[in-house]
């Protein structure tokens, strides 16, 4: 059993109905890389808690102020396994103020390789957010599901942090 599941729970129950979710969209995302997985927090102590547990299973990539409050990013010594997937990196971002979020997994972010208009026409009837696609780092869209996102970006969290940032 991987560590974070003593800190942060099992992944596997988020995954599965996010991959689901996918699924019944028919997103094949078979050939993106899974790159990391978001994990909410409800107030900046248990933020702080969290950050210095995972510093003692990774590396902290990344402590940046986005939107008003700092976001936590980790690759992992060992990475997290769904299924033959590998997860080596995890965000954990502090609540913004005024705002709650339950704690636990919220969203997972997917690498592809086509460009963005490529990658949405091969899916019509899908309801993609795109208002991100104006980010100047790494513009991404995204499938807004109950209780979860998914993210569809062209490079890695840890790519764009060690090289772009």
């Amino acid at each position: 059993m991987h560590p974070i599941h003593h800190l942060l729970g099992d992944p596997t129950p988020f995954l599965d109905r996010l991959f689901a979710a996918l699924e019944e969209e028919a997103i094949d995302v078979s050939t993106c890389e899974l790159d990391h997985l978001c994990y909410r927090v409800e107030s900046i102590q248990r933020y702080q808690e969290l950050k210095a547990s995972l510093s003692e299973m990774g590396e902290l990539l990344s402590e940046k102020e986005i939107g008003g409050r700092p976001i936590a990013a980790f690759k992992l010594k060992d990475p997290l396994q769904y299924k033959s997937r590998r997860i080596w990196c995890l965000e954990i971002p502090a609540p913004k103020a005024g705002s709650f979020y339950p704690e636990g997994y919220e969203h997972a972010e997917f690498v592809i390789r086509q460009c963005f208009p490529d990658f949405i026409g091969q899916y019509p009837a899908a309801n993609f957010d795109t208002k991100a696609l104006i980010k100047r780092v790494n513009p991404e869209v995204r499938l807004q599901f109950e209780g979860f996102s998914v993210k569809f970006h062209r490079q890695s969290l840890e790519y764009v942090i060690r090289y772009l940032e």
